[in-house]
């Protein structure tokens, strides 16, 4: 089927899903960028807002179901929704044959509404983990800036997306890079936020990763693209930096969460060394 993107890495199997997509400023997306330049890729509406997809990452091992990331969630007023143009799909897995029980590991790059927002839901009027099996993991940082947010944040983040799951001991709190299961890492990375945090996969000498917010679109590519709502964007800046030179000196698979149509491919070197995005299908 068209919408299965599914990747092989060594011993592990990736699924770029689509979980839908919802809108923002394309100003706002694009920080510093003037718009006659972000708007010959990516076209806005009438209220200049882009289309951004909803594209969580799962890693599938042996013994292991990891889903990086989950979406906006489905707890939102018709008011927001009109906001931010929610559009979400019924049941994401069902095409792949997998139910949210057999998620055993929940990562979240950082806790903004659109990456955390489906970590719980409603049943029956009563707030639930959305993944009842899987052990939750986010950077100790994120989460104290995300429940004492400031004049500037408060608006990305809601607390029933990650409290209860809190109080249940089923997030844990991370202080740096961590690996969760073999051959899944996360690295503390800054930049988006102050304990943003994103996905490096290996396996048999295969590596990917999962940039979150700090590339959050594969129209993010060049350097001076960082968005308005990175808190720290020099920091952003650098993490790009360091690590565009590693994946395309050692050629890993680079996936973005937020092209309305799930896109994976390699960053390369192109002329006068500026960085390129090539797309490779799965």
């Amino acid at each position: 089927m068209k919408y299965k993107r599914i990747f092989n890495l060594g011993d592990l199997v990736i699924i770029h899903l689509s979980f839908g997509t919802f809108k923002l400023d394309g100003g706002a997306m694009f920080g510093v960028v003037p718009k006659i330049l972000w708007s010959r890729n990516v076209k806005p509406d009438k209220r200049n807002r882009i289309t951004l997809g909803l594209n969580p990452l799962l890693i599938i091992g042996k013994n292991f179901k990891v889903l990086v990331d989950n979406g906006t969630g489905s707890k939102y007023s018709e008011k927001e929704i009109d906001i931010y143009g929610i559009r979400l799909k019924r049941n994401p897995f069902k095409i792949y044959g997998i139910k949210k029980e057999d998620i055993t590991h929940v990562i979240l790059t950082h806790l903004h509404f659109d990456h955390a927002g489906g970590s719980t839901e409603y049943v029956n009027g009563e707030l639930k983990r959305t993944f009842p099996n899987a052990e939750y993991f986010v950077q100790k940082a994120e989460f104290e800036d995300a429940i004492n947010p400031n004049e500037r944040t408060k608006a990305s983040y809601k607390k029933e997306n990650y409290e209860p799951i809190y109080k249940e001991g089923k997030l844990h709190l991370l202080e740096g890079n961590t690996e969760i299961v073999k051959g899944v890492k996360v690295i503390h990375t800054g930049g988006h936020t102050r304990g943003h945090q994103f996905v490096m996969i290996e396996s048999r000498g295969e590596k990917a990763i999962y940039f979150g917010d700090i590339v959050p679109t594969s129209y993010h590519v060049p350097l001076p693209y960082i968005m308005g709502y990175d808190t720290h964007p020099l920091e952003t800046l650098e993490i790009r930096k360091k690590y565009y030179d590693i994946v395309s000196k050692e050629k890993w698979l680079c996936f973005f969460e937020h092209d309305p149509v799930p896109k994976a491919g390699f960053i390369k070197r192109g002329e006068k060394g500026k960085f390129i995005f090539e797309e490779v299908k799965p």
